[in-house]
Protein backbone atom coordinates (compact mmCIF):
# COMPACT_ATOMS: atom_id res chain seq x y z
CA UNK A 1 0.00 0.00 0.00
CA UNK A 2 1.11 3.68 -1.15
CA UNK A 3 1.23 6.61 1.98
CA UNK A 4 -1.09 8.72 -0.09
CA UNK A 5 -2.78 11.93 1.59
CA UNK A 6 -6.32 11.30 2.64
CA UNK A 7 -8.50 12.98 0.21
CA UNK A 8 -12.28 13.62 1.38
CA UNK A 9 -15.02 15.34 -0.78
CA UNK A 10 -18.58 16.45 -0.10
CA UNK A 11 -21.96 16.25 -2.10
CA UNK A 12 -24.32 18.90 -2.34
CA UNK A 13 -27.71 17.85 -4.40
CA UNK A 14 -29.78 20.53 -5.20
CA UNK A 15 -33.45 20.25 -5.90
CA UNK A 16 -36.59 21.35 -4.41
CA UNK A 17 -37.80 17.72 -5.99
CA UNK A 18 -36.11 15.95 -4.33
CA UNK A 19 -36.85 17.39 -0.79
CA UNK A 20 -40.40 17.38 -1.78
CA UNK A 21 -40.30 13.55 -2.05
CA UNK A 22 -41.30 13.89 -6.20
CA UNK A 23 -37.97 12.77 -6.98
CA UNK A 24 -35.81 10.02 -5.73
CA UNK A 25 -32.35 10.63 -5.33
CA UNK A 26 -29.79 8.14 -6.40
CA UNK A 27 -26.92 10.80 -7.59
CA UNK A 28 -25.60 10.33 -3.97
CA UNK A 29 -24.80 6.49 -4.06
CA UNK A 30 -23.26 6.84 -7.99
CA UNK A 31 -21.12 9.23 -6.72
CA UNK A 32 -20.30 7.84 -3.34
CA UNK A 33 -19.23 4.43 -5.32
CA UNK A 34 -17.55 5.83 -7.95
CA UNK A 35 -15.57 8.31 -5.61
CA UNK A 36 -14.63 5.38 -3.11
CA UNK A 37 -13.12 3.39 -6.01
CA UNK A 38 -10.63 6.24 -6.72
CA UNK A 39 -9.51 6.83 -3.50
CA UNK A 40 -11.43 9.91 -2.52
CA UNK A 41 -14.37 9.23 0.61
CA UNK A 42 -17.44 11.06 1.01
CA UNK A 43 -17.26 12.59 3.94
CA UNK A 44 -20.98 14.32 3.79
CA UNK A 45 -23.67 14.55 1.63
CA UNK A 46 -26.07 17.83 1.83
CA UNK A 47 -29.41 17.78 0.24
CA UNK A 48 -30.34 21.38 -0.12
CA UNK A 49 -33.62 23.65 -2.18
CA UNK A 50 -33.08 25.80 -4.82
CA UNK A 51 -32.94 28.88 -2.91
CA UNK A 52 -29.58 31.02 -3.73
CA UNK A 53 -28.28 32.05 -0.52
CA UNK A 54 -28.46 28.35 0.88
CA UNK A 55 -26.86 27.68 -2.69
CA UNK A 56 -24.19 29.84 -1.99
CA UNK A 57 -23.69 29.53 1.96
CA UNK A 58 -23.40 25.58 1.40
CA UNK A 59 -20.76 25.66 -1.65
CA UNK A 60 -18.69 28.33 0.40
CA UNK A 61 -18.99 26.20 3.28
CA UNK A 62 -18.29 22.81 1.63
CA UNK A 63 -14.94 24.21 -0.15
CA UNK A 64 -13.37 25.27 2.46
CA UNK A 65 -13.83 21.68 4.29
CA UNK A 66 -13.24 19.38 1.37
CA UNK A 67 -10.65 18.56 -0.97
CA UNK A 68 -13.21 18.34 -3.71
CA UNK A 69 -16.83 19.07 -3.84
CA UNK A 70 -19.46 18.01 -6.39
CA UNK A 71 -23.16 19.44 -6.91
CA UNK A 72 -25.93 17.85 -8.82
CA UNK A 73 -28.93 19.49 -10.21
CA UNK A 74 -30.38 23.01 -10.92
CA UNK A 75 -28.51 23.93 -13.76
CA UNK A 76 -31.03 23.28 -16.34
CA UNK A 77 -32.64 25.35 -18.85
CA UNK A 78 -35.92 26.37 -16.29
CA UNK A 79 -36.27 29.41 -14.60
CA UNK A 80 -35.41 27.35 -11.10
CA UNK A 81 -32.61 26.23 -12.35
CA UNK A 82 -30.39 28.67 -10.51
CA UNK A 83 -26.90 26.77 -9.35
CA UNK A 84 -24.78 28.24 -12.19
CA UNK A 85 -25.56 31.83 -10.77
CA UNK A 86 -25.50 31.10 -7.47
CA UNK A 87 -21.95 29.50 -7.73
CA UNK A 88 -20.95 32.48 -10.23
CA UNK A 89 -22.07 34.49 -6.62
CA UNK A 90 -20.41 32.28 -3.66
CA UNK A 91 -17.27 32.81 -5.80
CA UNK A 92 -17.31 36.46 -6.88
CA UNK A 93 -17.08 35.81 -10.79
CA UNK A 94 -18.71 36.81 -13.89
CA UNK A 95 -22.05 35.25 -14.55
CA UNK A 96 -22.89 35.24 -18.24
CA UNK A 97 -22.47 32.80 -21.74
CA UNK A 98 -19.45 30.59 -21.56
CA UNK A 99 -18.07 31.24 -25.23
CA UNK A 100 -17.31 27.35 -25.20
CA UNK A 101 -20.40 26.18 -23.84
CA UNK A 102 -22.53 28.50 -26.29
CA UNK A 103 -20.59 27.07 -29.22
CA UNK A 104 -20.79 23.28 -27.91
CA UNK A 105 -24.54 23.65 -27.47
CA UNK A 106 -25.12 25.46 -30.98
CA UNK A 107 -23.52 22.78 -32.69
CA UNK A 108 -25.69 20.28 -30.99
CA UNK A 109 -29.23 21.53 -31.74
CA UNK A 110 -30.33 21.51 -35.15
CA UNK A 111 -31.12 24.91 -36.68
CA UNK A 112 -33.96 26.70 -34.94
CA UNK A 113 -33.73 24.58 -32.18
CA UNK A 114 -31.26 26.08 -29.91
CA UNK A 115 -33.98 28.53 -27.96
CA UNK A 116 -33.36 31.02 -24.77
CA UNK A 117 -34.43 28.05 -22.79
CA UNK A 118 -31.32 26.05 -24.04
CA UNK A 119 -29.19 28.93 -23.96
CA UNK A 120 -29.87 29.70 -21.00
CA UNK A 121 -27.47 26.02 -20.22
CA UNK A 122 -24.34 27.95 -22.00
CA UNK A 123 -24.89 30.17 -18.64
CA UNK A 124 -22.32 29.93 -16.27
CA UNK A 125 -19.07 31.68 -14.67
CA UNK A 126 -17.49 32.92 -17.98
CA UNK A 127 -14.36 31.53 -16.87
CA UNK A 128 -15.81 28.14 -15.61
CA UNK A 129 -13.76 24.84 -17.14
CA UNK A 130 -16.43 22.90 -18.59
CA UNK A 131 -17.32 18.57 -17.65
CA UNK A 132 -18.36 17.39 -21.16
CA UNK A 133 -21.47 16.04 -21.60
CA UNK A 134 -21.80 12.88 -23.70
CA UNK A 135 -24.93 12.81 -23.37
CA UNK A 136 -27.37 15.47 -24.21
CA UNK A 137 -25.06 17.99 -24.95
CA UNK A 138 -25.11 20.36 -21.95
CA UNK A 139 -21.91 20.74 -20.03
CA UNK A 140 -21.11 20.81 -16.49
CA UNK A 141 -18.79 23.03 -15.57
CA UNK A 142 -15.90 23.38 -12.80
CA UNK A 143 -14.42 26.35 -10.82
CA UNK A 144 -11.47 25.32 -8.31
CA UNK A 145 -12.48 22.21 -6.46
CA UNK A 146 -16.52 22.52 -6.60
CA UNK A 147 -17.66 20.13 -9.60
CA UNK A 148 -21.58 21.03 -11.28
CA UNK A 149 -23.24 18.35 -12.95
CA UNK A 150 -26.76 17.99 -13.94
CA UNK A 151 -28.98 16.07 -11.91
CA UNK A 152 -30.59 13.60 -14.28
CA UNK A 153 -28.94 10.37 -13.38
CA UNK A 154 -28.09 9.06 -16.65
CA UNK A 155 -26.88 12.03 -17.96
CA UNK A 156 -24.71 11.90 -14.57
CA UNK A 157 -23.29 8.54 -14.51
CA UNK A 158 -22.06 9.21 -18.52
CA UNK A 159 -20.40 12.43 -17.10
CA UNK A 160 -18.09 10.96 -14.72
CA UNK A 161 -15.77 9.34 -16.87
CA UNK A 162 -14.45 12.22 -18.07
CA UNK A 163 -14.29 14.08 -14.44
CA UNK A 164 -11.73 10.52 -14.18
CA UNK A 165 -9.20 12.37 -15.69
CA UNK A 166 -9.37 15.77 -13.13
CA UNK A 167 -9.35 14.36 -9.91
CA UNK A 168 -6.87 13.09 -8.08
CA UNK A 169 -7.71 10.45 -5.39
CA UNK A 170 -5.88 8.23 -2.74
CA UNK A 171 -5.40 5.14 -2.45
CA UNK A 172 -8.95 3.28 -3.42
CA UNK A 173 -11.38 2.53 -0.67
CA UNK A 174 -11.56 -1.34 -0.08
CA UNK A 175 -14.90 -2.88 1.66
CA UNK A 176 -15.97 -5.94 2.68
CA UNK A 177 -19.22 -7.36 3.90
CA UNK A 178 -19.85 -10.31 6.52
CA UNK A 179 -24.02 -11.24 6.39
CA UNK A 180 -24.61 -13.06 9.54
CA UNK A 181 -27.91 -14.73 10.73
CA UNK A 182 -28.53 -12.57 14.10
CA UNK A 183 -29.87 -9.42 15.87
CA UNK A 184 -27.25 -6.58 16.76
CA UNK A 185 -27.35 -6.84 20.43
CA UNK A 186 -25.98 -10.38 20.04
CA UNK A 187 -22.83 -9.20 18.31
CA UNK A 188 -22.54 -5.49 19.62
CA UNK A 189 -20.15 -6.18 22.48
CA UNK A 190 -17.46 -8.37 20.63
CA UNK A 191 -17.82 -6.38 17.18
CA UNK A 192 -17.09 -3.07 19.88
CA UNK A 193 -14.45 -4.62 20.68
CA UNK A 194 -12.79 -5.68 17.06
CA UNK A 195 -13.28 -2.17 16.22
CA UNK A 196 -11.25 -0.73 19.40
CA UNK A 197 -8.46 -2.98 18.42
CA UNK A 198 -8.19 -1.33 14.94
CA UNK A 199 -9.05 2.19 15.24
CA UNK A 200 -8.06 2.80 11.46
CA UNK A 201 -10.72 0.28 9.90
CA UNK A 202 -14.30 1.47 9.49
CA UNK A 203 -16.71 -1.61 11.18
CA UNK A 204 -20.38 -0.85 9.79
CA UNK A 205 -23.15 -2.46 11.18
CA UNK A 206 -26.37 -2.61 9.46
CA UNK A 207 -29.50 -4.85 10.21
CA UNK A 208 -31.51 -6.23 7.05
CA UNK A 209 -34.73 -8.59 6.89
CA UNK A 210 -34.50 -11.10 4.04
CA UNK A 211 -36.85 -14.07 2.55
CA UNK A 212 -38.74 -13.40 6.24
CA UNK A 213 -35.78 -13.37 8.53
CA UNK A 214 -33.72 -11.07 9.92
CA UNK A 215 -29.97 -10.57 10.02
CA UNK A 216 -27.05 -7.82 10.14
CA UNK A 217 -24.27 -7.07 7.31
CA UNK A 218 -21.35 -6.17 8.83
CA UNK A 219 -19.21 -3.75 6.13
CA UNK A 220 -15.28 -3.41 6.87
CA UNK A 221 -13.59 -0.58 5.11
CA UNK A 222 -9.83 0.55 4.57
CA UNK A 223 -7.39 1.40 1.91
CA UNK A 224 -5.63 -1.43 3.34
CA UNK A 225 -6.79 -5.00 2.30
CA UNK A 226 -4.52 -6.99 5.43
CA UNK A 227 -6.42 -4.62 7.72
CA UNK A 228 -9.60 -5.44 6.16
CA UNK A 229 -8.55 -9.11 6.37
CA UNK A 230 -7.36 -8.77 9.71
CA UNK A 231 -10.27 -7.83 11.02
CA UNK A 232 -12.72 -10.01 9.26
CA UNK A 233 -11.00 -13.18 10.89
CA UNK A 234 -11.06 -11.38 14.33
CA UNK A 235 -14.73 -11.07 13.22
CA UNK A 236 -15.45 -14.68 11.96
CA UNK A 237 -13.69 -15.87 15.47
CA UNK A 238 -16.18 -14.51 17.67
CA UNK A 239 -19.53 -14.99 15.49
CA UNK A 240 -18.03 -19.08 15.52
CA UNK A 241 -17.71 -19.23 19.21
CA UNK A 242 -21.49 -17.75 19.34
CA UNK A 243 -22.10 -20.56 16.66
CA UNK A 244 -23.91 -17.58 14.79
CA UNK A 245 -25.01 -18.42 10.90
CA UNK A 246 -22.55 -16.02 8.59
CA UNK A 247 -24.86 -16.19 5.37
CA UNK A 248 -22.50 -14.98 2.35
CA UNK A 249 -19.65 -12.98 2.47
CA UNK A 250 -18.83 -10.58 -0.27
Amino acid sequence: MTNKKEIIAGIIIIGNEVLSGRTKDTNTSTLAVWLNSIGIEVREVRVIPDIEKTIIDTVNEFRKKYNYVITTGGIGPTHDDITAESISKAFNLEYGFHKEAYSILEKYYKPGEFNEGRQKMAKMPTTAKLLLNPTSGAPGFNVENVFCLPGVPSILKSMLGGLKNILVGGDPILSKTINLRTVESEIAKPLTEVQNNNLDVEIGSYPFFRAGKLGVSIVIRSTDENKINNCSNQILNFVNQKNIEVVEED
